[in-house]
């Protein structure tokens, strides 16, 4: 039987605010507080909410044939807390159902897969247990920022304990192959890879509402036709897109809406069933290994690390973000960690793409600036505070040697006193069970002293039996003198 594994995200990053040259050192505040409030709510109530809403709603009708996957980052489910919490609550509700899986991803929607492994565990593990914090699961398969992937990220998943990893189903990459097939990781064969169906997932996502295109208007019925029509040993057909599609990308009155719902009944008529991604890994297995060189992603025509890393601005600001990133670590300043992990979201860096053509104009209706220098310079006055507020801290004069001695120290003494705090709790436990050895030899003399004292009451007689004979002994004397006499 064909399966429909749907995944949708939700990401919105904290965008900052128009910062000059001459507040370095003066404001230390880089968000655009209106325009993070106005956008998110703005999406929400054209998007995030009716899609929820649909959602639940094809859950419901389908008595749970119907699930779906959701990724949603920390910094996306910060601003819905404080702005829109009503979605908060749909999410909720939709988790509750059991038929609705969260996914692990970068708290912050972040590229730090790419440069610093240290920082990615940590925003995993923040998110993992944000999502568990507000949604009682706990992540087992984990989608990356912008979905990339490499042979390199495997081992760091498995060692993480994810049973899967969704990622693009790369043409490059696939090559002969079907992305309609559970695959493993070629570094580390434990972790099974689920590959988004490219066209299939751009069908919906680019080209609804396109007057032009060729197979307008799209129709639930045609477009389960041509899953069920696929060659029948294909496995699972992978739908990954962004929730603003519904709605925001194709507004509600283009049907997108009514075509979302219309899905499940058209399914089950051709026998197609839906999947979660943690139910896929665990079906099917892996038809084959597959080997990623070099880093994958679902953006642009190329499908790598270009959308962010393709040009000198982006490499500047990206390589002087990251070259603070074990003097942050060291900190307990709150509002410095937060900012670092704001600082790295991916789209700071997306803004400052200087593509052309079809990729380029993808950039620019993102970018709140007029030009990808205009995001280059006010990003880099942000950076330029933070790092001044960083070094406050830990002087840059320290040598990246020194600092990383200075480190391996406080990590020795830190492993040192984890250590003796195990000795101790063993010390501590063991006079514990002492105590409690004494506390029960004391409790069992107690009991036991009854059985002497009952003992002991004959012999009180003995001391009265030898008073009577006290008179006898007294009379021996006067026999004595009888016989002198």
């Amino acid at each position: 039987m064909k399966s429909i594994c749907f995944y949708f995200q939700v990401h919105q990053p904290f965008r900052l605010k128009r910062y000059r040259f001459f507040d370095i050192g003066n404001d230390h505040y880089y968000y655009d507080d209106f325009a993070n409030d106005d956008i998110i709510t703005r999406i929400a109530q054209h998007s995030y909410i009716p899609a929820a809403q649909s959602l639940l709603k094809m859950i419901e009708d389908t008595k749970g044939a119907f699930r779906c996957a959701i990724s949603i980052t920390g910094v996306a489910l910060e601003q819905c807390e404080q702005y829109v919490p009503e979605f908060i609550d749909l999410l909720k509700k939709l988790s509750d159902t059991g038929k609705v899986e969260f996914l692990a991803e970068t708290y912050d929607h972040s590229l730090a897969s790419l440069a610093d492994p240290e920082e990615f565990a940590i925003q995993v593990k923040l998110h993992s247990d944000k999502i568990y914090e507000l949604f009682g699961q706990k992540p087992k398969v984990f989608r990356n920022s912008e979905l990339i992937y490499s042979d390199e990220l495997a081992p760091q998943l498995t060692a993480m304990g994810f049973k899967g990893c969704i990622t693009e189903g790369a043409k490059h990459i696939l090559g002969w192959k079907s992305p309609n097939y559970v695959y493993s990781a070629a570094s580390s064969p434990k972790l099974k890879l689920l590959l988004k169906n490219d066209k299939l997932s751009d069908d919906i996502t680019m080209r609804f509402s396109d007057s032009s295109w060729s197979e307008y208007p799209l129709t639930a019925d045609k477009y389960i036709g041509w899953i069920a029509d696929t060659p029948q040993e294909e496995q699972v057909f992978n739908l990954f897109m962004n929730l603003e599609t519904f709605g925001e990308f194709h507004q509600a009155n283009t049907g997108i809406f009514q075509f979302l719902e219309a899905l499940p009944r058209f399914a089950a008529d051709r026998g197609i069933s839906f999947m979660t991604p943690t139910e896929a890994v665990k079906t099917f297995k892996p038809v084959a290994e597959l080997s990623v060189v070099h880093p994958i992603s679902w953006a642009d025509e190329a499908r790598d690390t270009s959308a962010w890393l393709g040009n000198k601005l982006q490499n500047e600001a990206f390589q002087k973000l990251y070259s603070v990133a074990e003097r942050v670590r060291l900190t307990d300043n709150r509002q410095l960690k937060q900012d670092w992990g704001r600082l790295q979201a991916s789209d700071h860096f997306f803004y400052m793409s200087t593509k052309h053509f079809a990729d380029g104009a993808a950039h620019s209706m993102f970018s709140p600036y007029d030009s990808p220098y205009d995001a280059f310079t006010n990003y880099m006055n942000v950076l330029a505070d933070f790092i001044v507020r960083v070094e406050e801290q830990y002087p840059m004069s320290i040598e990246n040697e020194e600092l990383n001695s200075l480190l391996t120290t406080i990590r020795n003494q830190a492993r040192e006193i984890e250590t003796l705090n195990k000795e101790v709790e063993t010390y501590r436990l063991n006079e514990e069970h002492l105590n409690e050895e004494h506390l029960l030899r004391k409790v069992a003399k107690a009991e036991a002293k009854p059985a002497p004292k009952a003992e002991a009451k004959p012999a009180k007689k003995a001391p009265a039996k030898k008073a009577e004979a006290k008179p006898a002994a007294k009379k021996a004397p006067a026999k004595k003198a009888a016989k002198k006499a």
